[in-house]
């Protein structure tokens, strides 16, 4: 294959126009494991017309994310992004971002999170108790509205059962949109009176209706809730002044509806696949469950316990990273670290995927093997940090990941103390890379019940 001149990285030369834009489009992750496999740690291919750098190499993903992620912003996506969540945690730069996150941080301390999960614990015990020995039903769409329940209790102290469809469903929508936003003049596309066009204006409407409303109640009963909103409402800069103005705190609070209900959910339902198709891990897992709570619901102190949950979590947001590629822009010049040298200019996007490297047989032996064994501490101290990396790094690091460790773990470990989960015969099981990494065709399961003590149903 035709590879470009040696004043940039080798990578295949688009002989269609915007060739790569619909092979990375259609098939993201593959995409990209092809070209590390073809040209090494370092790629170079156009998307439309941006200059792209793929990197796979811990230590330069370690530059991108830590060492000079001064020199980088966002990429073009979450820029874009800009049109639904505002100046949010997720799309915001600079100093703006920083006194942002510094106000946000208060409302994911240690004290706060063991609040959040008494909620967690709620609503995953709400969700298994309504299900049915031999009923069939499809997983990912079970995590989600869990997920849902979970992220407005803990972010509004709220309950949306009433909302949750046409909540759902809004977001649906504005995840479909996320793929629209990679095409060439999409910002030019959202002034035509297109279907997908509408359904966006729609969804962003009805989410702005809810969260406003919670505003503005909040607003009329100020004080702490025990939730995020009250945080964010509250939140003062060191000196006393400078709190957040409502648009603010819709900004932040739609971010953290959206990335805290959608990714957790995306790998809860892969973790319950990968269970289904593992018998002998399912066995382990059930063991440790049974072993430390003798049939009574988990609390956030059992956490510590329950390592073997957490591993098999681990392992499943490895070989299915929710969030599957992370963006950067060039901000200012930037020389990627020896030996590769390569010089890249403002306006450049490096891409980085938790997919690619985590697969990647160079860390993790037999990469497609599901084995939550790998992160016993004497494997997984023996990895460099950036081989594993679902939440990103730096600055920028998901400021919500403590909570959705716990989340996970709670919500795996409440499911699988009452359940086993089967594929449902005929079900395939692709991957679709929009902004999350979610099962193309969902994932339906038909329900096995397990026997539990009189403590488990309470």
């Amino acid at each position: 294959m035709p590879v470009l001149t040696a004043a940039r990285p080798a990578g295949p030369r688009n002989l269609i126009p915007f060739q790569a834009l619909l092979q990375f489009r259609r098939r993201g992750p593959e995409y990209l494991q092809g070209l590390t496999r073809e040209y090494g740690a370092v790629t170079f291919f156009h998307l439309g017309k941006q200059d792209v750098y793929f990197v796979n190499d811990p230590e330069l993903i370690k530059d991108v994310l830590v060492t000079s992620q001064s020199k980088f912003i966002k990429s073009r996506m979450l820029q874009r992004a800009k049109v639904l969540l505002g100046e949010g945690l997720l799309t915001s730069e600079g100093s703006h971002h920083l006194r942002q996150r510094r106000l946000a941080q208060p409302a994911f301390h240690r004290d706060r999170l063991r609040g959040y999960g008494e909620s967690m614990i709620e609503f995953a015990v709400r969700t298994r108790d309504r299900w049915k020995p031999g009923q069939t039903l499809n997983v990912a769409t079970e995590m989600m509205q869990l997920t849902l329940a979970v992220v407005a209790k803990t972010l509004f102290n709220a309950d949306v059962d009433s909302e949750a469809g046409d909540i759902g469903e809004s977001l649906g929508a504005v995840l479909e949109l996320f793929n629209t936003v990679l095409l060439p003049f999409s910002e030019y596309l959202e002034k035509l009176p297109l279907p997908a066009i509408k359904r966006f204006e729609r969804a962003r409407e009805q989410l702005d209706k809810t969260i406003y409303r919670i505003i503005a109640e909040r607003r009329q009963s100020p004080g702490d809730h025990g939730d995020l909103l009250s945080m964010l409402m509250m939140a003062q800069e060191e000196d006393g002044s400078g709190g957040m103005t409502d648009t603010q705190v819709r900004d932040e609070a739609l971010t953290l509806f959206l990335a805290g209900h959608e990714t957790t959910a995306v790998g809860l339902t892969w973790t319950l696949y990968l269970l289904s198709q593992h018998p002998e891990i399912e066995a382990t897992l059930i063991s440790e469950i049974d072993r430390v709570l003798s049939g009574r619901l988990p609390t956030v102190d059992d956490l510590p316990a329950l390592k073997y949950v957490e591993q098999v979590f681990a392992e499943g947001m490895r070989l299915y990273p929710p969030v599957w590629a992370i963006g950067r822009m060039v901000a200012e010049s930037y020389t990627m670290p020896s030996p590769h040298n390569w010089e890249l200019e403002p306006g450049s996007i490096v891409i980085m995927s938790p997919y690619v490297t985590q697969h990647d047989a160079r860390y993790f032996p037999d990469p497609e093997r599901f084995d939550p064994n790998r992160w016993l501490p004497e494997h997984a101290d023996q990895r460099a940090k950036f081989t594993f990396f679902p939440f990103g790094g730096g600055t920028r690091v998901c400021i919500g990941e403590r909570f959705a460790w716990m989340e996970g773990v709670l919500l795996l470990t409440v499911i699988v103390q009452r359940w086993k989960l089967k594929l449902a015969p005929g079900q395939i099981v692709e991957k679709k890379a929009l902004l999350t990494l979610r099962p193309k065709h969902g994932m339906r399961m038909v329900l096995e019940g397990r026997s539990l003590t009189v403590a488990a149903l309470k």
